[in-house]
């Protein structure tokens, strides 16, 4: 009863949509930005925006060194230049003198002042003060040192060279924030924000209602001298599910919504990926790689006798047709991962040869198994969660016809995580979501000195060979040279196959079709300064 309740109330609310759009467009209207978060936003302090919720409105509140394009590529933000030493360890920023903080009571009645190098200085000691507690602290892991040489120039030391360095200071965590504002308000800066973005806090009703204002002083102009940024305000709504803000997008009540549902998916999409044809000339969608690749993985040091075989775990990789999966499980909303684990949209993606689908490869090496060890029927049982069952229950008909049977385990996702960490299943379902736009990050999870439960290496995969490559690619400050060592790399884990790569994730927009100038990027990050809305079509 509750599928077919939902299944009318979306089809009576795209009626809606199409027979009138009642939502105020005045001009007024025009020049705000709505969008509805479904996860609790606890602060709007960058020292704590550790997921998506609170990223996005931190991204509108603040600014950093440097930040990052749609390409993922290192932008010049508040540092307008830098150097960097030859030895990979020194980071020398000259800072704009014409960034402006937010106004705030903080610096007395309705003022402001200049950002300045010793904010940074602030800014960056402050994630790593045990009284703030920051989730951020671990970006300053490899920094030696935090020098303000003056008002312009601000400089970091690192204790090892870290080519990735700079992609961990266009997180939000690195924001500059006024020492005078976190003094003044207290723990209470995290609903009274103060930083330098293109908008400025307003209003804040938890769970209910975030409202962010033009910053009128904001430094970035676009191309024709016009300053950023067009809009006059953000409106930010907190309705709990996703469902929910699919409903308000297709009356009209909202501008944008991001991801999918399966409450909804059928509804907006065709099989392929493709909007609905009664939604084209309302909608926009826009796709891109988001940098998360979904996998397999599989305990290299556990006691199953089957996944330890190389040619079983090759069998695996060989015996599945990553593109119909993605086709009817996943309307398309994908890349099929064969290329290996560093995925589509990351700055060090390649196109080498993975594992793509080979029926005839894949029962050879299972036939020539199990004609060298005398395991006729072999054991092997995929750990995974309900959200995943689709998947691990067509993997398993796919496999069947390769030789071999594998069972299906589900468990809740925090049993499961428990689990893979500890060593307890032995071969599971699992993600990785960047922290960085750097293929390291991916590169990371097969290092052995990152064995789980205290690092990334769930497989418990080693390699002499992969460890020196990989801290070469450590050290080496020339990009070019580094993707040259993450490609040795990768070839080297798609060979051993300690993982099977199921998709490289896309990340799916849909506004409404008079917003202009949002664009999409692999990080899924929100950034409303160059957006425009027109008339309603």
């Amino acid at each position: 009863m509750k599928f077919i309740i939902r299944y009318i109330s979306i089809f009576c609310i795209t009626l809606t949509f199409f027979a009138c759009n009642k939502t105020d467009q005045s001009g007024k209207d025009l020049l705000v930005f709505r969008y509805n978060e479904i996860a609790t936003i606890s602060s709007l302090d960058p020292a704590f925006s550790k997921n998506q919720a609170m990223i996005w409105p931190c991204n509108q509140l603040y600014n950093g060194l440097v930040q990052l394009d749609d390409s993922l590529h290192i932008q010049p933000d508040i540092a307008k230049s830098w150097q960097i030493s030859d030895d990979g360890k020194t980071y020398t920023f000259t800072i704009r003198n014409d960034v402006y903080f937010h106004k705030d009571a903080a610096f007395g009645k309705d003022s402001t002042r200049t950002v300045r190098a010793a904010d940074f200085e602030y800014s960056l000691k402050r994630l790593t003060d045990e009284k703030v507690a920051s989730p951020g602290s671990w970006i300053m892991q490899n920094v030696e040192s935090l020098k303000t040489v003056n008002d312009s120039v601000f400089e970091i030391r690192l204790t090892k060279a870290f080519p990735a360095f700079l992609g961990l200071l266009a997180m939000k965590y690195a924001s500059v924030v006024p020492k005078e504002a976190v003094a003044h308000y207290g723990s209470d800066f995290r609903s009274h924000p103060v930083g330098t973005g293109p908008f400025r806090f307003k209003f804040w009703e938890e769970n209910v209602k975030l409202v962010l204002r033009k910053n009128p002083i904001y430094f970035e102009k676009d191309e024709n001298g016009v300053r950023l940024p067009y809009l006059e305000a953000v409106a930010i709504t907190f309705l709990p599910d996703r469902q929910s803000g699919f409903l308000q997008f297709v009356q009209g009540n909202i501008d944008f919504t991001s991801g999918l549902d399966p409450s909804y998916t059928n509804e907006i999409l065709t099989q392929k990926g493709q909007l609905q044809p009664k939604y084209k000339d309302k909608v926009n969608l826009v796709t891109s790689p988001y940098l998360n690749t979904e996998y397999l993985g599989f305990r290299m040091d556990g006691g199953d006798k089957a996944v330890l075989d190389k040619r079983i775990r090759q069998a695996l990789n060989y015996g599945f047709d990553r593109h119909k999966m993605l086709l009817y499980l996943r309307n398309n909303m994908g890349i099929p991962a064969v290329n290996g684990m560093i995925p589509a949209g990351l700055p060090g993606f390649n196109n080498i040869r993975g594992y793509d689908y080979d029926l005839e490869k894949a029962r050879q090496l299972v036939a020539d198994y199990k004609k060298t060890t005398g395991d006729k029927n072999p054991k092997i049982t995929l750990s995974t969660n309900a959200s995943y069952i689709d998947i691990g229950e067509f993997l398993q008909r796919e496999w069947q016809k390769t030789g071999l049977t594998v069972e299906v385990d589900v468990s809740p996702p925090a049993t499961l995580r428990t689990a893979i960490s500890t060593g307890k299943v032995s071969f599971f379902r699992a993600s990785w979501i960047a922290d960085y736009p750097d293929a390291e990050n991916y590169l990371s999870l097969f290092y052995s000195k990152n064995f789980a439960p205290d690092g990334p290496n769930y497989t418990h995969f080693k390699s002499a060979e992969f460890d020196r490559l990989y801290e070469l690619a450590s050290k080496e400050t020339d990009n070019e040279k580094r993707y040259a060592l993450y490609e040795q790399m990768d070839k080297l884990v798609i060979d051993e196959a300690p993982v099977i790569p199921l998709f490289y994730d896309k990340v799916a927009r849909f506004t409404l079709k008079n917003v202009q100038g949002l664009g999409i990027n692999p990080l899924n990050l929100v950034n409303l300064k160059r957006v425009k809305k027109g008339k309603p079509l």
